[in-house]
């Protein structure tokens, strides 16, 4: 074959390659916990389209005719994502697995979707385990921490909610930053019965070393205003990676030492007060402290020096306002981020009375 001729033909194959469909599932999954006999309960499975070209869905097949499904029946544009709904009613007791399987254009394979549980005739009041209230939700914390994250984590944490109104809601995560994403088990609440929010983080798109803070909201129903009563504030600390550090390295390397982990502070009915911590650095090479940060308001911090030759020492002062530490959602801490390998995250604990 003629070298060009084989030349054009390689190059609209990689062409086609690239171009291929290829449809990808966020999470294979669903766990519903526990639901009420005979109250279909819905699970929310998010795919995505990463190929260049529509995809179209095919075919659907259940594991049984107990199971309802909803998705797209119109083209999906290449990179787009969309939500495919599996609905089991429910109608018998005892732990259940469903599944599905998605034909489509844009996988050689099906892609197998899951969702399990446990039907119960009578669902627990849990009513005293959701102490922050959301409106007609309730939900048991109203602070996530996504702590010693590395690089390519995909870490998940749960809400457990419950509508205490008297109408079915739609609970939904608003304000997600591109690094958080959130599903709803069921999407469909009914008065008096429990449900679960699961945050994911995806640590590739968390750009700087340390805390990395948002706020999200909580809504019963989508389009829902946003107000500080329905905020939920998440904390991600991202560590660097020392994974590939030599023996000699680590031998060679900054050694931090501390007088001390944590700072006590008694108000004796005054506004603020102060603390210091001596640091010292008891290794060979610079200790290097690259992030300095707090997990609340209420704390104003200095340090005397960012990097510290061996031998070397600096003090972090600490100023605590009483008055806004007593609106802090979370746990007052204070976050370094440093380059011993063995301290690469520390954290100083600030306790009040």
């Amino acid at each position: 074959m003629d070298k060009k001729i084989l030349m054009a033909a390689l190059m609209a194959l990689a062409s086609l390659q690239a171009g291929a469909q290829r449809l990808t599932v966020e999470k294979e999954t669903v766990d519903c916990g526990s639901v009420a006999y005979d109250a279909p309960v819905t699970a929310v499975f998010e795919l995505r389209n990463k190929g260049a070209r529509k995809l179209m869905i095919s075919e659907v097949r259940t594991s049984c005719g107990c199971i309802g499904v909803d998705y797209p029946k119109q083209e999906v544009g290449g990179g787009d994502r969309f939500k495919v709904r599996l609905t089991y009613d429910a109608r018998q007791l005892g732990h259940f697995e469903k599944s599905a399987a998605i034909y489509s254009n844009g996988s050689k394979e099906p892609i197998y979707l899951t969702m399990r549980g446990v039907v119960r005739a009578e669902l627990e009041d849990y009513s005293g385990s959701y102490p922050y209230d959301f409106g007609s939700l309730r939900a048991d914390k109203n602070v996530l921490e996504f702590d010693d994250v590395n690089k390519g984590d995909t870490p998940e944490l749960e809400i457990y909610i419950r509508n205490t109104g008297t109408k079915t809601l739609r609970p939904n995560i608003m304000h997600l930053p591109p690094y958080l994403s959130a599903a709803v088990t069921p999407e469909n609440l009914r008065p008096g019965h429990a449900g679960r929010v699961s945050v994911s983080l995806n640590s590739e798109k968390l750009h700087d070393y340390g805390l990395t803070q948002t706020s999200v909201y909580l809504a019963g129903n989508p389009g829902e205003e946003v107000s500080q009563e329905k905020e939920i504030t998440v904390s991600a600390v991202l560590l660097p990676g020392f994974d590939g550090m030599t023996g000699e390295a680590r031998r060679s390397a900054p050694r931090m030492a501390m007088s001390a982990d944590s700072l006590v502070f008694d108000f004796e009915g005054k506004s603020r007060k102060k603390g210091e911590i001596k640091i010292t650095n008891n290794g060979r090479t610079a200790l290097k402290i690259r992030s300095l940060q707090m997990f609340t308001g209420g704390l104003r911090v200095t340090l005397g020096k960012r990097e510290l030759d061996p031998g070397e020492s600096t003090t972090l002062k600490v100023t605590a306002y009483r008055d806004e530490l007593l609106k802090a959602h979370s746990r007052p801490r204070i976050l370094m981020i440093t380059n011993d390998p063995d301290r690469a995250k520390v954290v100083v604990k600030i306790k009040t009375k």
